[in-house]
């Protein structure tokens, strides 16, 4: 035996080393998805344990009730329909704007821009996502919704027999869903725009390269190649972007003005979203069964997320490329 020669049992030692690394890295793994799974049980038992008392005492119908008043403790009368509705109009108008402006900026920054274009642009569209709300509210209210109110006009004038535009329980055109919706697309777009740009910047080349052998032009190879490798991406990245409308806060509370009156179901009303009806009303919550009302609300918000999370699945096919 020469010097350089392994020493005996050397192989099997690293082996067991190496087995010993895996099976720790294994288990910290697993127990932090763990982790994961029973936070989120965790916070399910406890949103549903507070609001249980206070839809005992409910007097109104939870689900379809426009009203939510809580300022008597022995008489609670609330519901979500019209919670729901703000928080669902604007998040699907912000999406529906969102979405295909990510797309074409994603398409943009990896199918057609130079590298020495793409690079600084891309900075430029994810230092949006570090503007806090607050400035994103201020913005929307002072500055987009004076700006959109002749859009907002045209549309209530032309296209009022339609529900989304017909008059809503505002009497201004300024500060309703359809400011609101504008405000959040801006706000999800960084978020839509980064997740889809990185799924289609690895979109494999031998797929492009393929499509163009057969004569395909530019189109056709995004079209053929680059869509469907990144379809699923970029349905995950724009549920990402929805899960935050869903939950954003301080921005909708400032841009969406309060409405007296329910809902009508038009992008030119007013409300609350389930995120600013309990900030707004965070700094009351010294009574158990007021504050297990808005504890209840919060519930909603939680399930509804699930919800959007499981049809981006489905729709997904149950995987992500990228």
């Amino acid at each position: 035996m020469t010097d350089s020669d392994p020493a005996p049992g050397g192989r099997s030692q690293g082996s067991s080393s190496r087995g010993r690394g895996e099976r720790v890295f294994r288990r910290l793994t697993s127990g932090s998805g763990l982790l994961v799974v029973v936070a989120v049980a965790a916070i399910g038992l406890f949103l549903l344990v507070q609001a249980v008392p206070s839809l005992m005492a409910n007097n109104a119908n939870f689900f379809t009730s426009p009203e939510f008043n809580t300022r008597d403790a022995a008489n609670l009368s609330f519901g979500i329909r019209d919670l729901l509705v703000v928080t669902l109009l604007s998040s699907l108008f912000a999406l529906a704007i969102a979405m295909p402006v990510s797309l074409g900026i994603a398409l943009f920054l990896t199918q057609y821009a130079p590298k020495r274009v793409a690079r600084p642009f891309a900075y430029v569209i994810d230092l949006l996502a570090a503007v806090p709300s607050i400035i994103y509210g201020l913005w929307g209210i002072a500055v987009l919704a004076p700006a959109l109110l002749p859009i907002a006009t045209w549309l209530q004038n032309n296209l009022g027999w339609f529900f989304l535009f017909a008059p809503g329980n505002l009497p201004v055109l300024t500060g309703t869903i359809f400011t609101g919706g504008v405000v959040l697309a801006v706000m999800i777009l960084p978020i839509t725009t980064a997740v889809t740009r990185e799924v289609f910047s690895q979109t494999p080349r031998f797929h492009m390269e393929a499509a163009q052998a057969l004569g395909a032009t530019r189109w056709e190879v995004i079209r053929m190649a680059v869509l469907p490798y990144g379809r699923s991406g970029y349905i995950a990245g724009s549920m990402l972007g929805l899960g935050r409308a869903l939950g954003e806060t301080i921005a909708v509370l400032i841009v969406i003005r309060a409405a007296t009156s329910p809902s009508h179901f038009s992008l030119f009303d007013g409300g609350y979203t389930f995120a600013s009806l309990i900030a707004s009303a965070a700094s009351e919550f010294s009574q158990p069964l007021p504050t297990g009302a808005y504890i209840a609300a919060g519930l909603v918000l939680f399930v509804l997320t699930f919800v959007v999370n499981a049809i981006a699945r489905v729709v997904a096919g149950g995987k992500v490329n990228g």
